[in-house]
């Protein structure tokens, strides 16, 4: 029972209304390591750091408190998931040498990217619909961006629209676009990115169809999400979700809202309505993205060298290192074990991620070659723990891996790492 009524009764009634909510009331009230968390209708206040030291305990909290079809949506790979699975591995077998007697160091965690300033070396990537992981979740990952001067990256498929979520931008908002096939599509959205403070475009090229993802075909997630009593009983069981669901209506990809049209009929369940507008970019499409986009240009999903080289011939600003986390190909190799050899292709700066868990991961991408990571997964296991002050706690916790490890290995800055060794 919560509070009189059955979770049932809660998610059959409440996801009826589509309510909005003002962008004034959507405002985040900062926490910091200590915060007022639900307990059995009560209230208590804790150290975060003392009951969710690790990404993996806001991981197994936020299992607990989202429905199965949105964990599966999150959490699920392709396949038998065995790319999602070497990125883990191949992650865990960079090792360093660790090094003694340099007395007392402060490791300092600043970097530069695109000729700024930037006081951490990791960001927030896009993750599709993370409305849907937790509500209100663009708006909350913006502001925290915004707070900790780092890269905050909506997806073209998010729950809110570039206008939407213009109030909640920083300095580093990010576009990441699945490419539109029609031109007056492709540049309407890159005029409304521009209007709404979005000063940098990534083009994802690793998704030329929609991938199979059985977990979450299993899972009984439709694109978009269909309320049958099966996906009820799950809700029922996630009263928090189901209320904050409730006050903003079910979620769908409201950048896409003035494109739609009747045709979406007959896509897989693992498909949407981007996939009718999308294409499967091609050298040329890159070339026409370029000239039609003045700030910086990120190339998402590289896992080739001889890719890098000629996006660096045809103006690309940075190359991200990506497979997709593994949701895309079950038979990729893991994104860690093609970086060094993409960082000898290009001088182009590199983003990283798939797989990243902890800060010591950040180290050994960036001792690899990276010159910055992003974290997609991370930031909505945080979310889906502890809502919006989830996300500041994972940063905190990150930054402090970091100098922890760093610490171990004598080294006074993100210049100073020393060489990556293969583990056995």
């Amino acid at each position: 029972m919560f509070y009189g009524c059955s979770p049932l009764f809660l998610a059959k009634n409440t996801l009826r209304f589509p309510a909005s909510i003002p962008p004034a009331q959507r405002g985040h009230r900062p926490h910091g390591t200590a915060g007022q968390i639900p307990a059995l209708g009560r209230k208590c206040t804790m150290d975060l750091h003392a009951a969710y030291p690790a990404l993996a305990d806001l991981r197994a909290r936020a299992r607990h408190r989202i429905p199965k079809f949105v964990w599966e949506y999150l959490d699920s790979g392709t396949g038998f998931e065995a790319t999602k699975a070497r990125n883990r591995t191949a992650l865990d077998r960079v090792g360093f040498a660790p090094s003694v007697l340099h007395g007392e160091i402060t490791p300092e965690l600043t970097t530069t990217l695109f000729g700024h300033d930037m006081p951490l070396p990791f960001g927030i990537a896009p993750i599709g619909m993370s409305g849907l992981i937790w509500p209100g979740a663009e708006g909350h990952l913006a502001r925290a961006g915004a707070r900790h001067g780092i890269p905050y990256a909506i997806s073209t498929v998010a729950t809110q629209s570039p206008e939407d979520i213009a109030p909640d931008l920083g300095q580093h908002a990010w576009f990441q676009m699945y490419p539109p096939r029609d031109p007056d599509i492709r540049t309407d959205m890159l005029n409304r990115a521009r209007t709404a403070g979005f000063t940098t475009l990534i083009l994802t090229v690793d998704v030329p169809s929609a991938s199979r993802r059985e977990r979450q075909v299993r899972s009984g997630l439709t694109n978009p999400p269909s309320i049958t009593p099966r996906i009820l009983a799950q809700i029922a069981t996630c009263p928090a979700w189901a209320i904050e669901t409730a006050k903003r209506g079910m979620p769908h990809m409201r950048g896409l809202d003035k494109y739609a049209n009747a045709a979406t009929q007959g896509l897989s369940t693992t498909a949407h309505v981007g996939y009718l507008l999308r294409t499967a970019p091609d050298w040329d499409y890159v070339k026409w993205l370029r000239d039609a986009w003045d700030g910086p240009f990120i190339i998402k999903g590289i896992m080739r060298p001889q890719d890098a080289t000629q996006l660096e011939s045809l103006g690309a600003d940075a190359i991200w290192v990506s497979n997709h986390a593994g949701r895309q190909f079950d038979a990729a190799l893991s994104s860690i074990e093609v970086l060094p050899s993409i960082r000898a292709a290009t001088t182009l700066p590199i983003l990283f991620d798939s797989g990243v868990e902890t800060g010591l991961d950040i180290l050994r991408a960036i001792a690899l070659g990276a010159d910055y990571v992003m974290l997609g997964r991370a930031f909505h296991f945080a979310l889906g723990a502890l809502g919006a002050r989830g996300v500041d706690h994972l940063i905190d916790i990150l930054a402090k891996d970091m100098i922890a490890n760093m610490g171990q290995m004598g080294a006074k800055d993100l210049r100073s790492l020393p060489p990556a060794i293969e583990l056995p």
